[in-house]
C-alpha cells in the first residue's frame, strides 16, 4: 500500500523510488509497418512489341508448343491505306472505327501482337469499291463482318500481300501501294491477251498475233535493252496508253538480264508491254543508268506496231524534258546525259 492509502503497480505509489527507470504509461509500441496498409506494386504496362521491344509471345508467356503450332497457321490482316478509302468504309454502321488515324494505329497493334505469336502475318490492302463489286457479285451483305472476312480471304489468296515483320505500318504502306499498283496493271493488261475474255472486236483492235507470241516478244525486248547498255543501276519505265486506260510501271535492278525478269514487278512490266504490242498501243520505254564515277545515261524507245523504235538523242532529251501533264519544258538535270536508244532486233517467232 502506498502512501495516502493508493496503491499503483506492484504495490507502489506513483513516483516512488524503486531503483528502476519507471514504465511508461500508453500504447505500445508496434513493430514497423504492423497496422499499416500495404503499399501497392507498381504495374508496368506493356508497351508493344517492336524492333526495340523483346517479343510480345515472351511477355504474354506463350507455351512454345503453341508459338511452334502458331507459325504454321498464316494470318492476313486487312489495311485501309488511304482516307478516301476509309471515308467510304465509314458508310457502313458495322465498321465502327472513328478516324483513319484509331485504324492505322489498332492496325499495327494487331500486326505487331500477330507476329510477336510467331504467326506468318501479312499485310494485305482493302479496297473498297473491290469489296463492294466482290459483295454484289456473291450476293453477301456487305455490311457486315463476315463479308469483310470473306473479302480479305478472296484477297490473300489471289491478291497482292506484304510479310510483315515488325516494320511500323506507314513505312509498309508505300511499298504496299506499289505491290498493288504492279499487281492491277498486270492483272488489266493480262485480260487484254486473253482472247476469250475480249468483248466484240468492234470494241477494241484485234491482237496482233497470240498472247503467248506477245509476250515472248516482250521479255525479249527486255532482256536485249538490259543486256545492251551493260552494267549499272539501271530505272526502267513503261508509259503506255492500253484500250482499258494508261498505265505505267518501273522498274529497278542491278543484275543481270535474265536474274531482273524474275521478279514479280519485271513480270508485270512485260505483261504491260507485252499487251501494248497485241492491241499496237501508243507506249514508251525510258532507261536511266547510273554507274559510280560517270554521268547517269538516259535512253528511249517508242513501241510502233509490235516492236520497239530507238529515239534519237534529241528526242530522248524532248522527252525527259517535258512535262507530261502540262507539256511545258521542264530544266534538264545535272550530270545527266541524254543518249540515243539501241537498236533492238526483233526476236524470231517461237
Amino acid at each position: 500500500m502506498g502512501r495516502d492509502g493508493y496503491q499503483g503497480r506492484g504495490g507502489r505509489a506513483p513516483g516512488e523510488q524503486t531503483g528502476q527507470r519507471p514504465r511508461r504509461l500508453g500504447r505500445r509500441r508496434r513493430p514497423p509497418g504492423a497496422g499499416r496498409p500495404p503499399r501497392p506494386r507498381r504495374v508496368l504496362r506493356p508497351e508493344l512489341p517492336g524492333p526495340q521491344h523483346p517479343p510480345a509471345a515472351e511477355r504474354l508467356r506463350v507455351p512454345e508448343r503453341l508459338r511452334a503450332l502458331g507459325a504454321e497457321v498464316p494470318s492476313t490482316v486487312p489495311v485501309l491505306a488511304h482516307e478516301s478509302h476509309f471515308a467510304l468504309m465509314r458508310g457502313y454502321r458495322s465498321f465502327t472505327f472513328a478516324s483513319h488515324r484509331s485504324h492505322l494505329r489498332e492496325t499495327q497493334r494487331l500486326l505487331r501482337l500477330l507476329t510477336g505469336l510467331g504467326l506468318h502475318t501479312r499485310l494485305a490492302l482493302f479496297d473498297p469499291v473491290a469489296y463492294a463489286r466482290f459483295c454484289e457479285t456473291r450476293g453477301l451483305d456487305p455490311d457486315t463482318p463476315d463479308g469483310r472476312t470473306r473479302f480479305t480471304t478472296e484477297v490473300a489468296a489471289h491478291g497482292p500481300t506484304l510479310r510483315y515483320r515488325g516494320e511500323r505500318l506507314r513505312t509498309l504502306l508505300p511499298r504496299l501501294f506499289h505491290t498493288y499498283a504492279h499487281h492491277l496493271a498486270r492483272d488489266r493488261a493480262a485480260h487484254l491477251l486473253t482472247p476469250d475474255s475480249r468483248p466484240p472486236a468492234d470494241s477494241r483492235p484485234p491482237l496482233q498475233g497470240s498472247g503467248t507470241a506477245a509476250l515472248h516478244r516482250a521479255t525479249h525486248a527486255l532482256r536485249a535493252v538490259l543486256d545492251a547498255v551493260g552494267e549499272g543501276t539501271h530505272h526502267l519505265v513503261c508509259s503506255c496508253t492500253l484500250p482499258s486506260g494508261p498505265v505505267t510501271l518501273a522498274l529497278e535492278t542491278t543484275g543481270p538480264s535474265d536474274t531482273a525478269l524474275r521478279t514479280p514487278e519485271a513480270r508485270s512490266l512485260t505483261t504491260v508491254l507485252a499487251s501494248a504490242f497485241a492491241t499496237a498501243s501508243p507506249g514508251g520505254l525510258v532507261l536511266r543508268t547510273s554507274r559510280p564515277g560517270h554521268h547517269d545515261a538516259v535512253r528511249g524507245w517508242i513501241i510502233e506496231g509490235s516492236w520497239l523504235r530507238a529515239l534519237t538523242a534529241a528526242e530522248v532529251f524532248d522527252a525527259y524534258c517535258t512535262d507530261p501533264t502540262t507539256g511545258d519544258p521542264v530544266p534538264p538535270e545535272p550530270d545527266v546525259d541524254h543518249l540515243p536508244g539501241i537498236d533492238i532486233p526483233p526476236p524470231e517467232s517461237p
